[in-house]
């Protein structure tokens, strides 16, 4: 019986994806369960337009993605953390906390997993930033001033 996978169903199918499968394991388990659909032609087509629509908002998402990037090319992003006497941060700052920053101050959301930081940040200063996804890269500076 083809199907359309609705859920992810371990060492059968992934979800989107259209697989013939046993009659009765379709019908005893995959159905009722939820996991899948019967495959009809009309399913099918629509399946194959949902599948195009999402593929041009992905598309859309990762251009807007890469422009938000090379804007932020040579950026400064000011912060204050408190910090002891010498230089050193009573909290390091991680990815998170920079994705923060750059929200709030340029007003761009960019997922944690595009901000390659080698360590984080544990001391006052300027530290160079790279912000990285297919297709675009950008480096910013990143500023950490002490707070009272």
């Amino acid at each position: 019986m083809k199907v359309i996978f609705l859920k992810d169903v371990g060492g059968v199918g992934r979800h989107g994806e259209i697989k013939d499968v046993a009659d009765g394991y379709a019908m005893n388990h995959l159905i009722p369960n939820g996991f899948v659909a019967q495959a009809t032609p009309e399913k099918i087509k629509a399946h194959a337009a949902a599948q195009q629509k999402d593929q041009a908002v992905r598309e859309q998402e990762r251009q807007e993605l890469t422009t938000n990037i090379q804007s932020l090319e040579g950026a400064r992003i000011e912060v204050d953390a408190r910090a002891t006497e010498k230089g050193g941060l009573f909290k390091s700052l991680g990815a998170t906390d920079i994705q923060k920053a750059i929200s709030e101050q340029k007003h761009i959301d960019l997922p944690v997993q595009t901000i390659e930081l080698e360590k984080p940040i544990k001391e006052i200063g300027e530290h160079p930033i790279h912000i990285k996804t297919t297709g675009a890269k950008a480096g910013v500076v990143f500023v950490v001033g002490r707070s009272d």
